[in-house]
């Protein structure tokens, strides 16, 4: 069910009725935007939806995503709900540019600064100490968040509108393959979130790299090799 608040442009589309007259969920609105050049109205559209609470699956570089207001706490759990995610894992977050991560983490140092100017905006996810302004459920009470700028037009744009970054955990059920289209998030999740942003194929197949960088300066580790080669990180961080 769409919460109270949801745009009513968008719950006319979303609730219908049952037989028995109670409301049920229809289908996610499919809303296809310009991803080099993302049309301005569009990006407000889906910043009024996310800051009503929506879930709203958004194109990446990588796979399509699931973003949500990382400060609306009922729509963070709401992620954990769709994508039957352990509870212990922390959400990943996309950012609008580098500097908005100085804002968001702590004892940032040289390594950190030599993987975003190398790889940024692109497909790595660095794990860095949260700062104080992030709620503990994003982080999973781990303390840590791990934080990504796309190369990619919409995320970032939409980013810029809301003012704070967005969850970028992939839009796709537990067990299912990630989608690299909108119509496979419709498939696997068109009946649990508010919107599906259409921004085309995305330009990659493989998944971010994530490095962790939150066991203190000069300590790195790569969690998951995807689209970054380890030996590209390992020659960024001599």
């Amino acid at each position: 069910m769409v919460q109270a608040g949801y745009p009513r442009q968008l719950q006319d589309r979303h609730l219908g009725q049952n037989p028995a007259g109670g409301e049920i969920c229809l289908t996610a609105e499919l809303l296809r935007v310009n991803p080099d050049e993302p049309e301005t109205e569009k990006i407000e559209y889906i910043v009024r939806c996310l800051r009503s609470g929506g879930v709203v699956g958004l194109p990446t570089d990588t796979f399509y995503g699931l973003a949500v207001d990382p400060v609306n706490l009922h729509a963070v759990e709401q992620i954990y709900e769709i994508k039957m995610r352990m509870r212990h894992k922390p959400l990943s977050l996309l950012l609008g540019s580098v500097p908005q991560a100085y804002e968001l983490a702590r004892n940032l140092d040289g390594s950190f600064d030599r993987l975003a100017e190398r790889f940024w905006p692109g497909p790595l996810t660095v794990i860095v100490r949260a700062g104080t302004r992030l709620p503990l459920r994003v982080t999973a009470n781990t303390g840590n968040v791990a934080l990504r700028v796309p190369d990619a037009a919409i995320p970032r744009a939409v980013v810029r509108c809301l003012g704070l970054p967005v969850t970028a955990t992939s839009a796709n059920v537990l067990g299912a393959p990630e989608c690299t289209h909108a119509l496979g998030v419709r498939d696997q999740l068109g009946d649990r979130i508010q919107m599906i942003v259409d921004g085309g194929p995305t330009a990659r197949t493989l998944p971010t790299t994530i490095v962790d960088l939150s066991a203190g300066p000069g300590m790195w580790q790569v969690l998951r090799e995807g689209a970054i080669p380890t030996h590209e990180i390992a020659l960024a961080l001599q």
